[in-house]
């Protein structure tokens, strides 16, 4: 078990509801619509529903381990494998949040690339992006958590945006209701868990919450505000393109955009992008912060080295990754890794920990 930290690295149990929201909306939220409707046609929305009230019994586990464990994931392994194998088990996750890093990272400069400058260099403006990361760091775990706040509440203003595509939408596209199996429901609602993942950085900061007990509201509002904008951004792709027409768009949110027009703006999906720099900075230094406080944990290296050679190897694994089909499979072998860690890792840790509490009891 950990040592407990000084109050004043602590948050308010409020805070919480910024982080678990932050972290689930990164560069997922502008193409997703595409690929659940190829599973689930339409009906997709379903599954935008489902895969979001799903989160909320993994975050319930999630207390429950970090309560019984008295500390983060560390302390939990500890606790029922005691510290080596418990250490072993606890480093994978140090390249679980690295992934998590570059593949915030990489499909944004992508973005940026295909829509704004085609000649961007993805090494400077990785360079660029992890040296913003690292001096975010080097302020404080209370630092990441203000810019998770601030990226929800500076760019909010664009989901009054889509209220452009009223106009143009055509809500008997949604029409049959139910009009597809089951399996394919469930199908894009596991393709929806991945746009859903991050919420695991609950069982990394739970040491750092003031009165965590008065958390858990927070933590269960923040992840169904996400499900809340999903669905709503869902129910407005869908009503605006056909699904033929969606078929053909990689990013759906971003050419539901290029409809806006203001006096004093061309090109606002322009802005859209510039702005989305504010809602990816707070996932990756989150991502960051967690790979070097596992680092830290198991290895007693300190924090603010393990942050640069973590930083480095982000930027080189980002700079190695050049075509779309390769950031696609890394987005595709990580998006299942955090799957298995959330739906079936976290549960059976879940049951391990009660197990271990009543054989520690007798």
């Amino acid at each position: 078990m950990e040592q407990s930290l000084p109050e004043r690295v602590k948050i308010s149990p409020f805070l919480v509801f910024f982080l678990i929201h932050t972290i689930q909306f990164g560069v997922g939220v502008l193409g997703f619509q595409r690929i659940i409707a190829l599973t689930a046609g339409y009906d997709a929305w379903i599954s935008v529903v489902m895969g979001g009230l799903s989160v909320h019994i993994i975050i319930w586990m999630m207390y429950r381990i970090s309560e019984t464990a008295n500390g983060d994931i560390m302390s939990a392994h500890t606790f029922v494998f005691g510290k080596l194998i418990g250490n072993l088990l606890s480093l994978p996750f140090v390249l679980v949040y690295v992934l998590s890093a570059v593949i915030t990272l990489r499909p944004f400069i992508e973005v940026i690339q295909a829509w704004m400058f085609q000649d961007l260099s993805t090494f400077w403006f990785s360079l660029a992006f992890c040296g913003l990361g690292v001096y975010i760091l080097y302020g404080g775990f209370r630092t990441v958590v203000g810019i998770g706040f601030f990226g929800v509440v500076l760019p909010a203003y664009l989901l009054l945006t889509f209220l452009f595509t009223i106009p143009y939408a055509d809500f008997r596209n949604l029409l049959p209701i139910f009009d597809h199996p089951i399996k394919d429901l469930v199908m894009a609602s596991y393709q929806m868990s991945f746009t859903y993942s991050g919420f695991g950085i609950l069982l990394f900061f739970y040491p750092y919450i003031k009165e965590p007990q008065k958390s858990k509201k927070w933590a269960h509002l923040g992840a169904l505000f996400t499900t809340f904008i999903y669905t709503l951004l869902t129910f407005a792709t869908f009503a605006f393109f056909s699904e033929g027409q969606l078929q053909k768009y990689i990013w759906p949110t971003l050419t539901m955009w290029k409809i806006i027009e203001m006096p004093f703006v061309e090109r606002f999906e322009y802005i859209g992008i510039a702005n989305w720099v504010i809602i990816i900075l707070p996932n990756f230094c989150i991502s960051l912060w967690c790979a070097s406080r596992v680092l830290k944990r198991v290895t007693h290296l300190k924090q603010k080295y393990g942050v640069i050679i973590l930083s480095f190897a982000i930027l080189i694994v980002t700079v190695l990754i050049k075509t779309r089909e390769q950031i696609n499979t890394l987005t595709d072998y990580t998006g299942k890794i955090l799957f298995f860690i959330n739906y079936g890792y976290y549960p059976l840790l879940f049951f391990l920990i009660l197990i271990m509490k009543r054989v520690k009891k007798k």
